[in-house]
């Protein structure tokens, strides 16, 4: 198993569990004990735990998203594929406004090449399109939230009132037929909220593990968003809930 699937593995354990086990690791994943206690090294220097003797507490609250660094080696080919597919949908000449998050940049690298007015809501999708020939890129004012970098709190939602949009492409920490689209940070929650009543079509871009999750703040129901691209691992139940609450659903 390579090691970005391994981090994965143990970020998905740490998600339902208070702590780990260098040996159980070992064990579960067949590789030796120093390589878990490598591997749970990365995870303490990217704020995830907290090493212990013979293993790792999580620093994570139940439920919790790990840090943008941690997520950004989850799901890499998925994320890429759903970013093209998302970016696919867009229209030359469209306004479009581009969620933060790890699978909302791929969106924005699919983008580069297109002729587009571009407001980003995080730093990394911003430098990303900072350099594209044909983007038009505007950037909302408010907070930075650390480590994330996306645009938060009032400025950012009275700028994003301000203007109308063709397109908003949002990202989730979770997403069901019964909770709709859910946010882990309640400024995010906001701020998205915002970005969808200010578009004329809500893309959400939600790698299939987004499926099994809820976070602790309600965005909207599925009814407000009209297209999900996902990929294949999406539950087939799911998939016919979205499909019965008039969503287009787009597998990459």
């Amino acid at each position: 198993m390579e090691s970005v699937e391994r981090l994965a593995g143990i970020m998905g354990s740490l998600r339902v569990r208070d702590s780990v086990a260098v040996a159980e690791l070992a064990t579960q994943y067949g590789v030796s004990e120093m390589t878990i206690r490598r591997d749970l090294d990365e995870l303490a220097q990217q704020g995830v735990v907290r090493r212990v003797r013979g293993g790792a507490l999580s620093l994570l609250l139940r439920g919790e998203e790990p840090p943008f660094a941690a997520r950004e080696r989850e799901a890499v080919d998925a994320k890429r594929r759903i970013g093209i597919a998302a970016a696919a949908l867009l229209a030359d000449g469209e306004a479009a406004l581009l969620d933060g998050g790890t699978t909302a940049l791929e969106v924005a690298r699919a983008l580069r090449d297109r002729r587009l007015t571009v407001l980003p809501l995080a730093m990394q999708s911003a430098v990303e399109l900072s350099t594209a020939p044909r983007v038009r890129l505007v950037l909302p004012g408010g907070e930075v939230r650390p480590g994330e970098l996306n645009f938060k709190g009032p400025l950012t939602e009275s700028s994003i009132r301000a203007l109308r949009f063709d397109t908003a492409v949002i990202g989730c920490c979770g997403l069901s037929a019964e909770h709709g689209l859910t946010a882990q940070d309640l400024p995010e929650v906001a701020v998205k909220q915002a970005a969808i009543a200010s578009a004329r079509r809500v893309v959400v871009v939600c790698e299939s593990g987004k499926f099994t999750r809820v976070a602790f703040g309600a965005v909207c129901p599925l009814e407000r968003i009209d297209v999900v691209v996902t990929d294949d691992g999406i539950p087939p139940e799911q998939r016919e809930a979205l499909t019965a609450a008039g969503v287009s659903v787009h597998v990459a």
